[in-house]
């Protein structure tokens, strides 16, 4: 695995900004499970993988990768939501990205 992904894992993070997310996407390494100076045992992860760059990355567990998407960078503006509430209808809405750009 090598370029640049999405990376969408199992639950959100939070990341160098501070932030809550619930996608990453960046330059992807692959690394091993010895980076943290201890050898995981089989009830853990034996492969992480940093998204960023080293200075500003996240790393997170294989076994927490739900999707990754190979792709060029996404747009990273407000989007279109919205709520359906019982009492109101459809009601629309518009956010800010769930996806952290890591450069």
């Amino acid at each position: 695995m090598k370029g640049t992904y999405l990376i969408t894992p199992d639950n959100w993070f939070t990341a160098p900004d501070g932030k809550q997310y619930k996608a990453a996407w960046g330059e992807v390494v692959i690394i091993d499970d010895t980076f943290l100076g201890i050898k995981t045992n089989r009830n853990s992860s034996n492969w992480f993988a940093k998204i960023g760059t080293d200075e500003n990355h996240i790393i997170i567990a294989g076994c927490q990768i739900h999707y990754a998407i190979k792709c060029s960078r996404p747009a990273n503006i407000d989007v279109e939501d919205y709520l359906t509430a019982n009492e109101h209808g459809k009601i629309d809405y518009t956010r800010p990205s769930h996806i952290w750009i890591a450069e």
